[in-house]
């Protein structure tokens, strides 16, 4: 188990962080000074004109590095309770910590289900104790993840931030369609994992050509966007706040994309192995197996268009994190899923701003920004950051990993801009 400690020191009342690169909810960006007492945003001014003749003023300089408020991932499986052989609440949360992140929301793909108040309280009482950052647990849809019974929304919709079968495609048309009607009459989001199991025939890596030249069974592009155009038809017969995880497909980008033009509340996710990998790059090895698979290079590329033009609203990292025994069978024998939290921003800074793919200001909405605002954990004024060095180059180490789970397709790829600290309710920590 990881005991990974990360280095930290107490903030004084009140300072000042002079020459940060900061960005705004507007996407405006430059040197700017930021001025927090109490653990609050005080002041926030470009060009670095706030007066600090103020004896009581504590004057940081940050060389023009990138602080925005801390990342916020809205797919995570910190495992715990009931897999804890994977990854615990402590160590996930530190994952996060060294990724630059202060806020995760953590899928409910657990032992008890967390659908019941009890069984949700069960993962409450964890992260009350032992998480580093805020937690915020998703509910079942259906009792179990079985896709039969619908839970108590409107009992659970205090304890959780949405609510998810994630891992199951709830297959039944009738029961989905009872859940978008409840949400939407309590105006709470439905976020949906999108999987036709009819369609999955054994498969375990996209049907594409790697896997035809290897032998291996393929998981089809439709499994995936069949069941969203489904629900996208039902959010908007019933009006529902409709969240589409983790997207890997040209037809899902499209499907949403025209889903927006005609006004459904619909919002969605991909990933970074999803935007910087084809299955042209797959290897037989564990790291490059997850659900959904990584998938063409014209795939890649829709996804890319959808991050840039605003179709996409997040990028998550479904950190899915497993032991080294079940993630070295192979691509056809190890169990799906990678982590991600530790190496997501050097990804896709190094992969999407670098390259000119998309400007830092469009990054910082995607990864901090419009997390926040569709689940409504909005942190305005919280002097809660994350600082980056940009021109630092490292290289994915997943033995340096805080998480438990160490497999990443990322493994030895050299990248550029490093979370260097991050400030945490009135700590700094050294990342």
């Amino acid at each position: 188990m990881s005991n990974h400690h990360l280095a930290s020191e107490k903030m004084p009342r009140h300072y000042l962080l002079r020459g940060c690169h900061w960005i705004d909810k507007q996407g405006e960006s430059g040197n700017t000074d930021i001025e927090v007492l109490d653990n609050r945003i005080v002041r926030i001014e470009r060009g670095g004109t706030i007066d600090s003749a103020d004896d009581s003023l504590n004057i940081y300089y940050i060389d023009n590095q990138l602080v925005t408020y801390g990342l916020c991932d809205v797919h995570v499986h910190l495992r715990q309770p009931g897999f804890e052989a994977k990854e615990t609440i402590a160590t996930g949360t530190k994952a996060a910590m060294k990724g630059g992140y202060t806020a995760v929301c953590a899928m409910p793909n657990l032992n008890p289900t967390p659908d019941t108040a009890e069984h949700i309280e069960e993962e409450l009482a964890i992260i009350r104790k032992d998480a580093s950052i805020k937690v915020y647990p998703y509910a079942s849809i259906t009792l179990e993840r079985k896709g039969r019974r619908l839970v108590d929304m409107n009992r659970l919709k205090q304890y959780a931030v949405a609510f998810s079968d994630d891992g199951s495609g709830v297959q039944s048309e009738s029961m989905m369609r009872e859940a978008m009607e409840e949400a939407a009459r309590l105006d709470v989001i439905i976020a949906a994992h999108c999987e036709v199991n009819d369609l999955l025939r054994g498969g375990y890596i996209h049907d594409g050509v790697y896997c035809r030249d290897n032998g291996h069974k393929g998981i089809c592009s439709q499994s995936e966007w069949e069941q969203i155009e489904r629900d996208l038809r039902l959010a908007e017969e019933t009006g529902c706040r409709y969240h589409v995880c983790h997207i890997s497909t040209k037809e899902s980008v499209r499907l949403i994309r025209d889903a927006k033009a005609r006004g459904v509340k619909v919002t969605c996710e991909t990933g970074p192995h999803y935007l910087v990998f084809s299955d042209e790059d797959l290897k037989d090895e564990g790291r490059f197996k997850m659900n959904p698979p990584i998938r063409s290079a014209e795939d890649r590329d829709a996804l890319i268009e959808g991050i840039a033009d605003g179709t996409i609203d997040c990028i998550a990292t479904d950190h899915a994190p497993h032991t080294a025994e079940e993630k070295s069978r192979g691509l056809k024998g190890s169990a799906m899923g990678v982590v991600g939290l530790e190496t997501a921003f050097g990804v896709c800074y190094t992969h999407l701003v670098k390259t000119g793919i998309i400007p830092m200001e469009r990054l910082v909405a995607l990864m901090c920004q419009n997390p926040r605002h569709i689940f409504g954990l909005e942190v305005e004024g919280e002097a809660n950051l994350a600082i980056f060095d940009l021109n630092s180059e490292w290289t994915v180490d997943p033995e340096k990993f805080a998480s438990m789970g160490k497999s990443t397709p990322f493994e030895r790829m050299h990248l550029y801009g490093k979370p260097t600290h991050l400030i945490y309710e009135g700590k700094r920590f050294n990342l």
